[in-house]
């Protein structure tokens, strides 16, 4: 770490002043499930039946190595309810049944670590587990737990919610984030409290995964409906937390093969847990070759961490972090039909031509940027996308550590998203933190280091906050500087350990790449751990003149308590379209949002917008239930708030002034209840540029 390297001449600039702190990152920052989890969990094969036992688990790990199943990427093998006897010792301890497990737990994980594998177990945050026999749950007992399995070298806890007293569910589960924590081994916490209390507004700083739905069972209806379920969660997703819908069903018999491709298929689009739920040892050819497709594996361990969204019915765009596209087309209905997107509509149009794979074909073609195929019934037909030439980044405000770059370079160890530099192996870094700050996005560099975005003539603007991670403790001295092509529009200046962070601000209009430098400042490269801080670029043209309704513009992004956000709809909770007509006291309205309290929908700006006005309140369909509170964000700025808004009251009309923004930001909360009914309308919303 001491090598003197070369560093480029300061430039005069633009030197920056100390900003205001900014919010608290949301992660559980135990540097596990960088990508989704992926192993192996019994109960959707076994349930409590006897064939669970120590002779399944075993056989389970040796055939994770002999079949491929670790070389594709499976890693965690896990027992599931009915492992522990229905009480505790004298002591208050766990005990393993005797006749599952007679050489108990610690011998199991051993022999599954022997193989290079790891250990998982379950538990619930309650009195007992969910099994009616009644096991002993860890609802006050988390400490002892906790303890008693990183001493058997347990590697993964998967925490249901039976039984849990009425005590609330936050307060459940960080009781066992810290327990675990304490332990100092690292466990990976998977949250399974079944989206009862919406963890996905709240788990990201508690556990490394957290279930959306109830249980999945083997059969076509109920996959689908999670499906459905879990994608309008694609929001919450990131590096180290992810939304779980649920274990694979996989080679249990109740769907066709097409059926579990499409099952596979669309998990790994939604980055989520692969956890097969098959007995392995009597697995069929064909459910291996599913299970141990590395094509699709890649897409859902893809480090970029993203969630596919939803285009169009039936499909999915998912962005990769060497700047392809997974593409997935779903046909949910019992017909074969043809089915097309374009690379426009999946995010990556401007390209000369595409590289197009079909992953589980493995024919590739190329073409211009149109995918078209006959998907048979059931069936899901996935791409991976591949640019000829750079694509520009999307229209809207964009967080660079979301984007792929076209080349990065870095003093000790990659270039992190999302967290410091580690120096050594992807992901070894802590949450970004400067001057006692903390920041959920970013990219940790270590001088010298350079990092070049494509642009393509499209970006307007580029802001961050930039200074030394708190990590380095006592030293560490670096210049931060932004070119647009090779011209110098941002520079720090020497940044110190001790200095609060700086915003950086640079145009970048007319562009066609981003170039992100930090040199030392003079003093070595020792400890020069450099943190970009909630780097953005705002990109693409606005709305354009004149008055638009909202639900006739594409938002940046929209996230939901239950269902999708709706176009001139009510909130129907589930499908895409299951709502009614727009109702607030009586009052109709043809053109509208939909929403479920918690709910935030973002649209880009550009800068050339002056007002929003709309009526707001919760619909009809409540009756005498539901309360909210709407609130209009232009930027960062609160501009316009409803406050308490119950079921059968008045619209409340706002007018916000967004004069000058870059993003217009509605969100919906709950009234300080419960989220219940919290049907929530944004009434003839009309945006006027």
């Amino acid at each position: 770490m001491l090598r003197k390297l070369s560093v480029l001449a300061l430039l005069a600039g633009l030197i920056a002043v100390p900003l205001a702190p900014a919010g608290p990152a949301a992660a559980v920052g135990n540097g596990l499930a960088l990508t989704p989890q992926m192993g192996f969990n019994n109960w959707n094969s076994t349930h409590c039946r006897a064939e669970f036992n120590e002779a399944m688990v075993k056989g389970t790990a040796d055939l994770f190595v002999s079949s491929g199943l670790k070389a594709a990427g499976y890693q965690y093998v896990n027992l599931d309810d009915c492992w522990a006897l229905p009480n505790r010792d004298s002591a208050g301890n766990l005990v393993p049944d005797p006749v599952r497990f007679p050489h108990g737990i610690k011998a199991v994980a051993d022999y599954v670590h022997s193989k290079g594998l790891k250990f998982g177990v379950y538990s619930s945050a309650g009195t007992k587990t969910c099994d009616s026999l009644g096991f002993p749950g860890g609802l006050d007992h988390e400490t002892a737990d906790a303890n008693l399995w990183a001493s058997w070298g347990v590697d993964y806890l998967k925490y249901d919610n039976c039984n849990n007293a009425g005590v609330d569910a936050q307060v459940r589960y960080k009781k066992m984030r810290d327990a675990l924590a304490a332990t100092g081994r690292p466990i990976l916490y998977s949250i399974c409290e079944w989206g009862s209390n919406q963890p996905w507004n709240w788990a990201a700083d508690v556990g490394n995964s957290w279930r959306t739905t109830g249980d999945i069972s083997d059969n076509w209806s109920s996959m689908v409906s999670i499906l459905h379920q879990n994608e309008a969660l694609a929001p919450y997703a990131k590096v180290g937390a992810w939304n779980d819908p649920d274990m694979l069903e996989v080679g249990n018999g109740g769907m066709t093969d097409t059926e579990y491709r499409s099952h596979f298929s669309l998990w790994s689009m939604m980055a989520a847990p692969l956890l097969i739920g098959s007995d392995l040892r009597t697995a069929s050819a064909s459910t291996m070759t599913i299970l141990t497709n590395t094509d699709i594996i890649a897409l859902d361990q893809d480090s970029l961490g993203k969630q596919a969204t939803v285009v169009a019915t039936g499909v999915y765009a998912k962005p990769l972090a060497n700047g392809d596209r997974g593409v997935a087309l779903f046909n949910e209905s019992a017909t074969a039909k043809t089915m097309s997107t374009t690379a426009a509509a999946v995010g990556i149009g401007g390209a000369t031509s595409y590289t197009v794979k079909d992953l589980w074909s493995k024919a590739t073609s190329t073409g211009t940027g149109t995918f078209t195929a006959t998907v048979p019934a059931h069936g899901t037909v996935v791409y991976r996308v591949t640019p000829g030439s750079p694509v520009p980044p999307p229209t809207g405000i964009s967080q660079l550590s979301d984007l792929s770059w076209r080349s990065a370079t870095n003093g000790w160890g990659p270039v992190e998203r999302d967290r410091s530099n580690g120096e050594q192996a992807p992901g070894d870094g802590r949450t970004l933190t400067i001057g006692g700050t903390t920041y959920a996005k970013g990219l940790g560099t270590h001088a010298a280091s350079e990092i070049v975005y494509h642009l393509g003539g499209t970006c307007t603007t580029f802001t961050a906050d930039v200074g030394v991670d708190d990590e380095v403790g006592v030293t560490g001295s670096v210049t931060f500087q932004v070119y647009r092509d090779t011209t110098l529009v941002a520079d720090s200046g020497p940044v110190t350990y001790a200095d609060a962070a700086k915003r950086l601000t640079a145009g970048l209009a007319g562009g066609q790449q981003l170039r992100l430098v930090v040199t030392d400042a003079g003093n070595g490269i020792g400890y020069d751990h450099a943190d970009w801080a909630n780097p953005k670029i705002a990109c693409g043209p606005g709305p354009g003149a004149g008055a638009h309704p909202l639900s006739d513009l594409t938002w940046s992004s929209a996230s939901n308590g239950w269902g999708p956000v709706e176009k001139d709809l009510s909130n129907g909770e589930r499908a895409a379209g299951d709502g009614r007509a727009l109702t607030v006291g009586g009052v109709g309205y043809a053109k509208g949002l939909g929403v479920h309290a918690t709910s935030d929908i973002v649209y880009y700006l550009a800068g050339g917008c002056s007002t929003l006005t709309v009526d707001v309140g919760v619909d009809d369909e409540s009756g005498n239930n539901g309360s909210v509170a709407f609130q209009v964000y232009r930027d960062g700025t609160l501009v316009a708030d409803s406050g308490v808004v119950r079921g059968t009251g008045d619209p409340v009309h706002l007018t916000a002034d967004v004069t000058g923004g870059q993003e217009l930001r509605l969100t919906v909360t709950n009234g300080g209840d419960t989220v219940d009914y919290d049907h929530a309308d944004w009434g003839g919303p009309v945006l006027t540029c």
